[in-house]
């Protein structure tokens, strides 16, 4: 791997000078830009955020959904070396005011139909001043911060100019990755790790100006930034649509002459269990990274006209698997990417030998590539680097051909429809129920992949039933964490010395007699 000197903000502005008019970044159904549009309006934001007194350090929680001007936004906050916190866009209540105040941020981006949300937790957060609603309308005239259009911020502003270009070493992002032991934590992003994390799931040497990715993605995850970083790269062009449509998808493609795009989680499931047609490889489409594979994918492959890699990442690490177009077993992430070193190992950090599992860690030879800790997390940014390797609580195995395998989540952490879902964050809300004594949360697996949320429920006195359970948190969780099945028990097993839930034994029969199914039951969960 040959890292690059200079970070994605300046490789966009370059192919602004070079190609200002060449199409990058374009809304599915919505707005597109250019090179020399996206480059102006990004500094242009970065007027603006100097007008609001924001500055290299500061940091900026973004409530948005993917659009141009969200990606706008970001880089043009690079420019000044603050710092993108993407919030889920799921977050209301105590977990959006935690990510707001651990933050420390003055200042929040967010889409209009966002606004009330920080507004219910703005007794809790009062050091959030302003509140940039993206577009010419706030929504509101009364709200206990000065609130503002991106329109009227914006206006009158000229682009920046003769700012020095951020560097690979600058922080690039903040996304705040899934609590297993305790609060969520902000991982620290720089700019030669963004890069290379989008290189991770497509070869810079497979894209170039003619490509186009789709990313139907959300902007909090890596997965959603992605396309930027890797279309910037490529000199290519990159659509948006807020989430996953089976509906929208293939019209998307078609439309758009998307070439590239990723499959996470169930969505490999819902395209191919559509109704077959003659025409499903009369497509645009021409590869694709599925995470994870599905045992049929030679068939995937066939049916829709396309190649098929995959890897694994994480957000700290980005991937150091991949199969490079080569997949030769479905259960493998692949094979060690240029530049990673690592190691399987046992509780004390010694390698355990070949085909026995252990837990995962990672370090690179290139500077930056790896995440920069934990913001204001000392103590877990230390324990996760124990002996120089990050700890990624991951289980793996490897093979005699160099391929390596995903066993089990070692940290307790949930994973449904692409979100990484902690269970202790499930287990603080359910607790604070009136009809709850005890709650552990724990994964099920799902018909379409990955997991669905289980809670495992020891009753208080108020006789509370599944369904009245559930309803009363779907006003504050977010629906992504929304439990599907709910068990009530006497009690939860645990170690006697630690008092700690013995959870493998949750997991020993999890869809039994006494589990209720929302799904099953026809709870309809309303949509954000």
């Amino acid at each position: 791997m040959s890292q690059s000197k200079i970070s994605v903000p300046q490789r966009l502005h370059e192919r602004a000078v070079e190609h200002p008019n060449r199409p990058f970044a374009i809304e599915a159904a919505g707005r597109s830009v250019t090179f020399g549009e996206f480059d102006d309006e990004a500094l242009t934001w970065a007027a603006g955020y100097r007008s609001l007194g924001l500055g290299a350090g500061d940091t900026v929680v973004t409530m948005v959904r993917p659009s141009v001007s969200a990606y706008e936004s970001w880089i043009g906050m690079s420019w000044i070396r603050a710092v993108d916190a993407p919030c889920n866009t799921d977050y209301q209540g105590a977990m959006l005011a935690y990510l707001l105040n651990h933050s420390r941020s003055r200042v929040a981006v967010v889409d209009k139909q966002f606004v009330s949300r920080l507004i219910a937790v703005a007794s809790d957060t009062p050091h959030l001043e302003t509140v940039v609603v993206i577009g010419d309308d706030t929504g509101t005239d009364e709200a206990p911060f000065r609130l503002v259009s991106s329109a009227d911020l914006l206006a009158d502003l000229q682009p920046l100019v003769d700012l020095d270009p951020p560097q690979p070493r600058d922080i690039a992002m903040m996304i705040y990755t899934s609590g297993t032991t305790g609060p969520s934590k902000g991982v620290l992003i720089a700019w030669a790790q963004a890069e290379e994390s989008g290189l991770g799931l497509i070869p810079a040497a497979d894209l170039d100006e003619t490509d186009c990715f789709y990313s139907p993605f959300p902007m909090f995850h890596g997965s959603g930034r992605a396309c930027l970083c890797l279309m910037a790269r490529a000199g290519g062009r990159f659509v948006v649509r807020e989430q996953f449509s089976a509906t929208h998808y293939w019209s998307d493609i078609t439309t758009h002459q998307c070439t590239t795009t990723g499959l996470v989680g169930a969505m490999s499931a819902f395209l191919w269990s559509q109704p077959p047609t003659a025409g499903d490889a009369d497509n645009p489409l021409r590869q694709a990274v599925m995470l994870p594979v599905v045992p049929h994918y030679k068939e995937f492959e066939k049916r829709f006209g396309l190649r098929l890699t995959t890897c694994y990442a994480m957000t700290e690490i980005g991937p150091p698997f991949s199969a490079d177009w080569n997949i030769t077993d479905p259960a493998s992430c692949g094979v060690l990417r240029d530049g990673y070193e690592v190691r399987i190992v046992d509780e004390y950090d010694y390698e355990v030998p070949i085909g026995e599992p252990g837990q995962l860690i990672v370090r690179h030879r290139e500077p930056w590539v790896l995440c920069q800790g934990y913001f204001e997390m000392p103590e877990q940014t230390a324990a996760a680097w124990r002996n120089g390797w990050f700890h990624t609580g991951d289980g793996f195995r490897s093979d005699d051909q160099g391929r390596f395998y995903f066993v089990d989540r070692i940290k307790d952490a949930i994973r449904r429809r692409g979100e990484n879902i902690s269970s202790f964050e499930v287990e603080a809300l359910v607790a604070v129920h009136p009809g709850v004594a005890e709650c552990a949360a724990i994964p099920v697996p799902s018909e379409w992949g990955e997991d669905e949320v289980k809670v495992c429920v020891v009753r208080s006195e108020t006789g509370v039933t599944e369904e009245q359970l559930v309803r009363d948190l779907i006003p504050v969780m977010p629906r992504f964490m929304l439990p599907r099945f709910v068990e009530f028990v006497d009690e939860l097993p645990k170690t006697d010395a630690t008092m700690r839930v013995k959870k493998h034994l949750l997991r020993i029969d999890p869809l039994n007699s006494r589990t209720w199914d929302r799904e099953a039951a026809g709870l309809e969960v309303p949509k954000g």
